[in-house]
């Protein structure tokens, strides 16, 4: 059976196969969602974090020999920290100017560590092995889909929808906006504002590094890794909406599936395609798809 005269198996193949990249630009752009929405800075670092990410869970594998699961945890917290050094040594002087200064500061924080890991590692690429637990693939009829991507999809989901729930619909997610909308007055009420700023900002590095770790064993792990993604991550956050986090995870996942279908119908359009719906979006609705018009 043909699917606008495509083999069906190609067709639901590409498919899958865009929703594994979707999880991918859901899981990084959201970690910029939640640092633009809660802190209103222009994370530009975030995919410099992301690669980092990766590097802790090949360097711990190949020099500690510890492995997979573990580096899950170990990635997000040791890029946590260094989020925290961030924050507090730079950012924390850029709050009270113009987003611009933390857009250009970041930028340069991602050239630098860019530059670092490429004098150290090169630009040939590592290879991180998928896990034994996650070896083989599943036959759903129409493709043999490798465990590992849908482990991908499946902790993506998990995660997104995880840190969407604790920021909007409990009361901790409450008190972090009511701490960068009136930091004056949480703070009257007994609450480290700064803390909490700070924290927040750990919490978005983690999830790009734990994006990194998922993404390890399905790419090369390269210095380039991150400022690859990260200008189609951006334009994922633009279209979802700045600050928004459930449009980010939302138009991720769209966006992937979006592209693998322009893959089956016109592949020469699958890498601009994203940025081309970002034209028609910002065009059309300026604050995004899910964004709040001012």
């Amino acid at each position: 059976m043909d699917i606008f005269g495509i083999p069906h198996q190609a067709f639901l193949g590409q498919l899958m196969l865009g929703l594994v990249n979707g999880s991918f630009y859901a899981m990084l752009s959201l970690g910029l969602a939640v640092i633009f929405g809660l802190l209103g800075i222009v994370n530009f670092a975030h995919g410099a974090l992301y690669m980092i990410g990766a590097y802790v869970a090949w360097l711990s594998l190949e020099y500690l020999g510890i492995n997979y699961w573990v580096a899950l945890l170990l990635a997000p917290l040791v890029v946590g920290a260094l989020g925290v050094v961030i924050e507090r040594t730079l950012l924390k002087q850029l709050y009270k100017l113009d987003p611009l200064y933390g857009l250009l500061l970041t930028f340069g924080l991602a050239l630098i560590a860019e530059g670092v890991f490429r004098e150290q590692f090169g630009v040939s690429g590592q290879q991180y092995p998928v896990p034994d637990l996650l070896q083989g693939a599943t036959n759903l009829g129409f493709m043999v889909l490798p465990n590992y991507r849908a482990w991908v999809i499946g902790a993506s989901l998990l995660v997104c929808l995880g840190t969407w729930f604790l920021i909007e619909k409990t009361p901790l997610g409450a008190t972090l906006r009511a701490g960068t909308e009136n930091p004056a007055l949480v703070q009257a009420f007994g609450i480290n504002v700064p803390v909490m700023v700070m924290l927040t900002y750990a919490a978005g590095a983690g999830l790009a590094a734990l994006a990194g770790v998922l993404a390890a064993p399905v790419i090369q792990i390269t210095p380039l890794m991150g400022s690859n993604l990260i200008i189609v991550v951006f334009a994922v956050v633009v279209i979802g909406g700045m600050g928004s986090i459930l449009g980010s995870i939302l138009t991720g996942l769209m966006l992937g599936l979006v592209e693998g279908l322009t893959k089956v119908f016109y592949p020469e359009a699958s890498n601009i395609v994203v940025f081309v719906i970002m034209a028609i979006v910002l065009v059309l609705r300026p604050a995004g798809l899910f964004g709040k018009e001012k």
